[in-house]
């Protein structure tokens, strides 16, 4: 591993970490959105989804409000269905064009929730609507780590309360990050030259997911929506931000 790519690593670790500490996901959203410009995809992929899960894991310790096992079986059985597509589908994707529709997306519509507030919540599609929600989120995790976007915009736009949002997110992040790390050893995506990496990143984000998760027992109801979409929308624009210039440039 090169070392001039530890100072990036340690920040975009540390930034990731708080923020998936104070929201319950996010990791790989605001990491990616650092380590973009420095770090090689495939390395970038990997150390996402290794940092998502060990905040996830830290996060099921220090916060355990809200669990519904209920509301939470569609989006993992849909998730984990999907985990295997996207391992298989990550050597043959354009990074820079999947950040670029992702990026679309919660750019435009993240700002539509924030500023809308009285928008009808999304009461339709049951179970069969959150477990094909969690399918792509798996899909979405082997690419990268990105399993928890769109629960989270979908667990939004049913304006579930924070405590039921967050479990659902945070427990379907854990399953479904775990799942994906073991594609990603079980289809060597994981190398010997990797192994510095994780050493730098797990101390990196380890305090600052403390912090988070302590920050989030405080917040209300208003403020978890609104730090959640705008997290969302700032990610979907440091994900165009990343990936449009090169797209454009070739």
């Amino acid at each position: 591993m090169d070392t001039s790519t530890i100072p990036s690593l340690v920040l975009g670790a540390a930034l990731a970490g708080f923020v998936q500490g104070l929201s319950g996901f996010a990791f790989s959203l605001v990491a990616m959105s650092v380590w973009a410009w420095t770090i090689d995809p495939r390395l970038a992929a990997v150390m996402a989804v290794f940092g998502g899960l060990t905040g996830q894991t830290i996060a099921a310790v220090t916060v355990r409000r809200g669990f519904d096992f209920a509301r939470l079986w569609p989006f993992l059985l849909g998730g984990i269905a999907g985990i295997p597509v996207g391992v298989l589908l990550l050597p043959l994707v354009e990074p820079d064009m999947f950040k670029a529709g992702l990026g679309i997306l919660l750019a435009v519509w993240c700002p539509i929730m924030l500023f809308a507030p009285h928008l009808p919540p999304v009461r339709s599609g049951g179970s069969l609507a959150d477990g094909a929600i969690g399918l792509i989120g798996g899909v979405m995790g082997g690419f990268g780590g990105f399993t928890g976007v769109l629960p989270t915009l979908w667990c939004s736009l049913r304006r579930m309360d924070k405590d039921a949002q967050r479990s659902i997110v945070q427990n379907f992040n854990l399953a479904t990050l775990a799942a994906t790390m073991l594609g990603y050893i079980l289809a060597g995506n994981v190398t010997r030259g990797m192994w510095p990496a994780f050493a730098i990143v797990a101390p990196a984000m380890l305090i600052p997911s403390l912090l988070g998760a302590k920050l989030y027992i405080g917040i209300s109801e208003q403020a978890f929506r609104r730090i959640v979409l705008s997290l969302l929308t700032v990610s979907g624009i440091a994900l165009l931000a990343s990936s449009l210039p090169r797209l454009l440039g070739g």
